[in-house]
């Protein structure tokens, strides 16, 4: 397995002979180099603004320290890919319209820009001094000792030598012997800096892209993906619709007129009888047409909406249905579409399983949701399990981050509750 990060390569047994080692040196060096240039940046643009701030000038400036924290936050997240090759995702969204006004605006409004700076200045205040620091004692303290002999050999002109300017060395083999202690010293320095680049990168992280976030993000764009999977669906669906509507029935109907005219022109016998009996197939044909069309997307539902569709839905129901459902206007396509169709499959349930005498459908629309009751006084003991249908229910109404509950105990009443998060808008606005 390759390791994704210094964590779980220092797990393994080849660590020391990989470029992991490498890769932390070089995360702490950059980080070094890369801090005292921010601290460098900062300082001066601060004593810029300060300076210019007597006469209002410097006064905007400070927007530019305020920002500071992207584009380090930028560079930082992709120095993380040398020690951690997970990604790090920016927090930032898109702004919602064009121009640099927008983006100021969303960026100074954001969180993440704030959390950003905070980095940046202890970054540049704290953090790179530590890596410096890490990188001087891991390395130093093993080279110098590494290099006894080579050192005792030329500078010391074979007699002596000093290693870090405190311990004397007079003899060959202690210098030998150093040595081979430096490299024993610098196998576990290597795993020192290991941990201590491990550990810098998930500070790094977690202030400027934590993991956290990015499973918050990544939840918020499907929730987004998936509704508009769910527009896109309603489209197609709508769209079918129409083409049966406007192509396939408009051709039967033709066909069905077509028939019953030459019905009546031929002349008794067996092709008139013919004649009937095609002219009644197609008749049939013409009437499942229509209603696999109003199954796929109910006119009255897109002309008039969702009270008026209930309304009919209800008085082609076998259990008489009292309605009650007040809208001061239409909700979203896709929510509308599922209202109905729940409300259609409860009835059928109703007529299906209950053995009720009569049913009510209600529904009212307060505090950004739509609530709908669907309620019958049949016999009750509703098994989701045993196929009456609940399940696709509760999927579609969850798509749209809504919630279903039903009540039937037995000997009923049963209640069927559903609720939509959405907001109504006017017919004409709906229309637009």
């Amino acid at each position: 397995m390759h390791p994704r990060n210094v964590w779980q390569a220092m797990a393994q047994p080849g660590f020391l002979l990989s470029a992991w080692p490498w890769r932390s040196v070089a995360y702490l060096l950059t980080g070094a180099v890369a801090g005292a240039a921010v601290l460098v940046a900062i300082v001066t643009v601060a004593a810029v603004c300060g300076a210019l701030a007597l006469v209002l000038v410097g006064l905007p400036l400070l927007v530019v320290v305020a920002l500071s924290g992207i584009p380090v936050a930028w560079v930082e997240r992709r120095r993380l890919r040398l020690i951690d090759r997970d990604p790090a995702f920016s927090q930032h969204q898109e702004p919602t319209a064009p121009g640099l006004w927008t983006w100021l605006t969303t960026r100074l409004r954001e969180q993440a820009t704030w959390r950003e700076l905070g980095h940046t200045l202890l970054f540049a205040g704290l953090l790179w001094p530590v890596d410096a620091l890490a990188v001087t004692v891991a390395l130093l303290f093993p080279l110098s000792m590494v290099v006894a002999p080579l050192m005792m050999a030329t500078v010391g002109g074979g007699h002596e030598t000093k290693v870090l300017k405190q311990w004397t060395i007079t003899t060959w083999p202690t210098a030998f012997g150093v040595a081979v202690l430096g490299l024993l010293l610098m196998g576990l320095c290597c795993y020192v800096l290991g941990i201590a680049a491990g550990a810098r990168a998930e500070l790094t992280r977690l202030l400027i892209a934590s993991r956290e976030g990015e499973l918050d993000a990544k939840v918020v764009e499907l929730a987004r993906s998936r509704f508009r999977l769910v527009d896109a669906f309603e489209a197609e669906r709508r769209r079918i619709e129409r083409d049966l509507h406007d192509g396939a029935q408009q051709r039967l109907v033709a066909l069905t007129m077509a028939l019953g005219l030459a019905r009546l022109d031929a002349p008794p016998g067996q092709l008139a009888d013919q004649l009937a009996k095609a002219h009644e197939e197609a008749g049939k044909a013409l009437a499942e047409l229509r209603e696999l069309i109003q199954g796929i997307h109910p006119k009255i539902l897109a002309d008039y909406g969702l009270e008026a569709a209930v309304a009919d839905a209800a008085d082609r129901s076998v259990v008489p249905v009292d309605v009650d459902l007040e809208l001061p206007g239409r909700p979203p396509q896709a929510v509308e579409s599922a209202a109905y169709f729940v409300v259609c499959e409860a009835l059928a349930n109703v007529a299906k399983h209950s053995g009720a005498d009569r049913a009510q459908v209600s529904g009212r629309h307060r505090d950004g949701r739509l609530f709908l009751q669907v309620r019958d006084d049949g016999r009750g003991g509703v098994d989701p399990s045993a196929g009456s249908g609940l399940t696709g229910l509760a999927d579609r109404v969850s798509v749209l981050d809504g919630r279903l509950a039903l009540s039937s105990p037995p000997g009923g009443p049963t209640l069927l509750l559903v609720e939509f998060p959405c907001e109504l808008t006017k017919a004409a606005d709906r229309s637009a």
